[in-house]
């Protein structure tokens, strides 16, 4: 892997798949480390909270992860 102080877009795109998947993982690893510095806004924050209290009243409601694949796959939740 080329020195990372220099490493340009140019050079990163010329890495091995492999070699970029691992670089991903290693910026994400990265970012993950320091989850306190990832600020959400108020907004974002109620709107979350109201959603996991509309899920823990009612669990059953909406979708499985499988269903939801399934209408990603068929593209039955287009609406364009």
């Amino acid at each position: 892997m080329p020195d990372m102080n220099n490493i340009s877009i140019t050079d990163i795109l010329e890495l091995p798949v492999q070699e970029r998947i691992r670089l991903v993982e290693l910026i994400w690893d990265s970012v993950a480390a320091v989850p306190e510095v990832l600020k959400i806004s108020p907004e974002l924050k109620a709107e979350l909270e109201v959603r996991l209290a509309e899920f823990e009243t009612n669990p059953e409601a909406g979708f499985s992860w499988d269903q939801v694949k399934t209408h990603l796959k068929d593209g039955s939740w287009r609406t364009a």
